[in-house]
């Protein structure tokens, strides 16, 4: 019997395909358990040797809690609506649908030869239209709700109609547009239905608005913050400009609050639960209003409304700064400001707002000409523009406090703006009133000796009363811009009539994706679904239609835009639970009976994206009664990466001349990456190779390579694993040449899941060697050699030890150290020459979660007609690892002689009498009589003589 590992790993992945044997039940006796990886997007390049470190240790776990009785829900699907195959649409002409079905099939054929244990009979992929009718779904019950401040969730936006109409709106708490309007019964009942839907838009949780947003013009599409990267797209890094447009938002920041204190209820890392802190960026101070100073007499009356945490600093406030984009600059600034003022604008158009946030360095701004009167003192103060504040944090304007702030202390000094010294030599900061003694020096009677919390409490209560101001909590969390204009999204279910958007009845959705000949926007610069002839909306036959057929009486224009890429990935956990259901997202039987994620596992580059959104729509379909809990997942593990060693040869600049990597130190010279596959264990490239590669061998045609003793040496470092930096290992060369639990084992063997390790192919080796002395523990060339023996001692030792510590690693996802484990008790039992059955099955079980196709195969060999995955864990029974004798080491004169096994609970004399009569005492003695004999029970014997 030999260890042929491609054979055995073909044989079991056919078996657990043909038998379902991972198949999940939304009804059992059992207890649930539900393990979930982000799932993939899947691109052209396929999997490579990083991509499955998560999914490993997922499926070790998912394995284990099978054998521990559970009835696990393992699933696995695709992001599969994404940026790169629209672009690889554009570049080709090949419609986005056939290349994501492609590299799906790439991705599924890589996932089943690492013997996961997915159920793929829930698979989802947020592109097919019986997915997204339901993220359609998702998106008409945002539109037709709103969100009460008083009950703190979200309700129909039907019951918020009968409440206009019964009372208007005053007594009316809801998350809402700044610029909602109070009105009466009368009022509301006298509107016509387009006033009455425009004002329904400023309260509903999805709506239009124009909005400022990321403009990508080399993409045509709207970017969220997180996919740029240094001010340019995370894709193709390409210019991103602010600008603004009419786009869907999702009302995000009505759940603030609730985002913030779910984090309490949650087991998810630290770090990704600061992250989300931060990105919510909670804050409580005062809100303050100062009237724009008139430049004209018919100029209209304007004020500027300002948040601040430090409210007891106002008398220190010498100017004020707007947002470029800030709606009152136009309105306030003055002719001769004018040129001055839209050229900074301009410029400020081109650059992020994660660039701008993170700038302290650069000052700079423009004067509006304008001035604001001071609250209290009545003193004109000058309205400024900068880019360091952001239109949609805050209000988009702020107090400035040059005495207290050092941005604006920079901008006041720059401009030669004047500073009061009301604050000279005080530190106002935030982190000074930590001390509860520090007092606010100011020229107000109502604020003069008071500590910060005093003075921001006296400083809140004097502008309430003077009508200036008040107390408020605010949030750095800004609404979700929910619009893309790209073609390969969701569309949305939505038609105009007049202007305003109508949902598209439940019961005719999908709205499927319409074919176009161009996947670029539009001449006119409409999106790429300007493109599509077949486009409107039939209101009669409730069909999409021509556009020619447009008549705006029962035809029609549909949405242009598509729904961002998180869209999807923010409900598929719950598709999981009932994946073919026809009438509903999922069934209330499936929801009630998995609830929520148990074990969540991906990477903490989606902190504040996808982690964030998914949040908040469970949070939603929590409070319109669709899922029985609020918060997706229980626990949350962050994998690491693993890291490619990438290999350079170096070019002498200006020339064809390549170095090799010790000559190159003193040369002018530029690194390249070469692909890994060209280099040996040795660092040696092997220049033939290079010189022949299909893709890039015209580069080295003519090289000429200057060796080191007669070898070409490649300079090493390690880099993120990408196809970019040639630097890439593929698990299907891993699989093919060592085997798929060969690549499982080394993936956790590497180190911690948490963290970043680098690949080295040459280290596989060890646990290859690993799993063919295991192999040699069950069988020989003869056959299978385990029998009925009985267990001995040591081997019954070795077994339990290994259950509680592989237990206890597996409870903790310290997956590496169970490798360790595992090599330690394969050499033990190796060493004892165990055979015994009752020993080696349950070291079976214990191994099958990490290397599931040779516990598999060992196991069928051991008589068994079904899936190791049913086998129980064994169960540890401690009494194996009581020692009830102890190996003495017997010493003369301090020097170990030699060992006696005595049992530990004997008596210092008896141990002194049975040491004294042994032949081998009497040895050492030769008849003399010792002058004293020191016993230490459970530890030593030292005989002096």
């Amino acid at each position: 019997m030999t260890y042929n590992f491609n054979e055995i790993d073909a044989k079991w992945q056919k078996y657990w395909a043909e038998n379902q044997t991972f198949k999940a039940e939304n009804n059992s006796e059992k207890p649930k358990y539900y393990v979930l990886d982000m799932f993939p997007y899947p691109s052209g390049a396929g999997l490579h040797v990083g991509h499955p470190l998560g999914y490993i240790a997922s499926d070790i776990y998912a394995r284990y809690k099978r054998h521990q009785g559970f009835n696990v829900l393992h699933p696995q699907g695709y992001d599969s609506f994404g940026l790169p195959a629209e672009q690889y649409a554009i570049q080709t002409g090949q419609h986005p649908a056939i290349t994501t079905a492609e590299n799906i099939k790439t991705y599924r054929r890589q996932l089943d030869q690492i013997g996961f244990s997915f159920d793929w009979s829930r698979e989802v992929r947020t592109s097919d239209p019986s997915y997204y009718k339901w993220t359609q779904w998702i998106f008409i019950q945002l539109f037709e709700s709103w969100y009460c401040k008083r009950e703190n969730k979200a309700f129909a936006i039907s019951d918020l109609i009968k409440v206009f109409a019964g009372e208007g709106n005053k007594n009316v708490e809801a998350v809402c547009a700044d610029n909602a309007e109070v009105f009466t019964a009368e009022e509301w009942n006298s509107y016509s239905k387009k006033e009455q839907e425009e004002i329904l838009l400023q309260y509903r949780l999805t709506y239009l608005a124009e909005t400022e947003v990321n403009w990508c013009p080399a993409l045509g599409t709207v970017l969220a913050n997180d996919e740029i990267v240094n001010g340019v797209s995370e894709r193709g890094g390409h210019t991103v400009v602010r600008k603004k447009m009419t786009q869907w938002s999702m009302r995000i920041s009505a759940y603030a609050e609730r985002l913030l204190q779910g984090l309490e209820t949650i087991d998810w890392t630290d770090s990704l639960k600061e992250s989300q802190r931060n990105w919510i960026g909670k804050s409580v101070g005062a809100s303050v209003t100062f009237n724009v100073l008139p430049i004209t007499n018919n100029q209209k009356p304007a004020t500027i409304s300002v948040f601040t945490t430090r409210p007891d600093t106002i008398f220190g406030v010498s100017f004020m700064t707007l947002a470029p984009e800030h709606e009152l600059v136009s309105q306030i600034t003055t002719p001769e400001q004018k040129e001055e003022v839209e050229a900074y604008i301009l410029a400020t158009a081109k650059r992020s707002e994660r660039d701008r946030m993170a700038d302290v360095k650069t000052i700079s701004g423009a004067f509006t000409g304008a001035y604001a009167e001071h609250p209290f003192t009545k003193e004109p103060i000058p309205v400024w523009i900068g880019d360091y504040v952001l239109a949609g944090y805050g209000t988009g304007a702020v107090m400035s406090v040059p005495c207290g702030d050092q941005r604006d202390y920079d901008f006041a000094k720059h401009f030669n703006i004047p500073i009061p010294n009301i604050f000279e030599g005080v530190d106002i900061s935030e982190e000074a009133f930590s001390d509860k003694d520090k007092t606010v020096i100011a020229n107000s009677d109502f604020l003069n000796g008071m500590n910060y919390k005093k003075a921001t409490k006296r400083a809140i209560y004097e502008l309430e009363q003077f009508g200036v101001g008040e107390g408020k909590t605010n949030y750095r969390l800004r609404d979700a811009v929910f619009s893309r204009q790209r073609y390969w999204g969701e569309p949305f279910p939505v038609y105009y009539v007049d202007g305003m958007p109508q949902m598209i009845a439940a019961e005719h959705l999908p709205i499927r994706l319409p074919e176009v000949e161009k996947y670029l926007p539009t001449e006119t610069g409409e999106p790429p679904l300007g493109n599509a002839t077949v486009w409107a909306w039939d209101t009669n036959k409730n069909e999409v239609v021509s556009n020619d057929l447009v008549d705006n009486e029962t035809v029609y224009p549909l949405e242009l835009n598509t729904m961002p890429g998180w869209a999807g990935s923010s409900w598929y956990f719950n598709r999981y639970m009932d994946p073919t259901n026809t009438d509903e997202f999922a069934s209330q039987e499936a929801l009630n009976y998995w609830k929520d994620v148990d074990l969540y596992i991906g990477g903490s580059e989606h902190a504040t994206g996808h982690l964030l959104y998914s949040r908040f729509w469970q949070k939603f379909l929590f409070d319109r009664g669709f899922v029985p809990v609020d918060e997706f997942a229980k626990k949350l593990i962050n994998q690491g990466m693993i890291l490619g060693t990438s290999a350079f040869v170096y070019r002498e600049v200006g020339t064809n001349i390549y170095y090799s990597a010790g000559l190159a130190k003193d040369k002018n010279v530029q690194p390249i990456h070469v692909k890994v596959k060209y280099i040996n264990a040795s660092d040696e490239l092997d220049i033939e190779g290079l010189k022949n590669d299909s893709e890039f061998g015209e580069d080295y045609k003519d090289a000429e390579f200057i060796l080191e003793n007669g070898v070409y040496k490649v300079g090493r470092d390690v880099e993120k694993m990408s196809k970019s930096k040639y630097n890439v290992v593929n698990p299907d060369d891993i699989v093919a040449e060592y085997g798929a639990d060969s690549l499982r084992l080394y993936e956790m063997f590497l180190g911690p899941l948490e963290q970043y390790k680098p690949w080295n192919t040459a280290g596989i080796t060890g646990v290859h060697n690993f799993l063919k002395k295991l192999w040699k523990l069950y069988a020989d060339d003869n056959g299978l050699k385990v029998n009925d023996a009985p267990a001995t001692k040591d081997a019954l030792k070795t077994l339990h030890k290994t259950i509680k510590k592989v237990q206890e690693d597996i409870e903790n996802f310290s997956f590496n150290t169970s490798v360790s484990t595992f090599m330690i008790a394969v050499n033990e039992l190796s060493t004892q020459k165990c055979t015994s059955k009752d020993i080696l099955e349950p070291l079976l079980v214990l191994i099958s979660p990490y290397a599931p196709h040779i516990a598999e195969e060992l196991w069928s060999q051991l008589g068994y007609e079904t899936s190791i995955s049913t086998a129980a864990f064994p169960e540890f029974d401690a009494s194996h690892l009581v020692e009830s004798a102890k190996n003495y080491p017997i010493s003369f004169n301090g020097k170990m002689r030699f060992t006696l096994e005595l049992p530990l609970d004997m008596s210092k004399e008896d141990i002194e009498k049975t040491v004294m009569a042994h032949e081998k005492t009497q040895e050492q003695l030769q008849g003399r009589t010792p002058k004293k004999v020191i016993v230490v029970p459970g530890k030593i014997v030292n005989i002096v003589g």
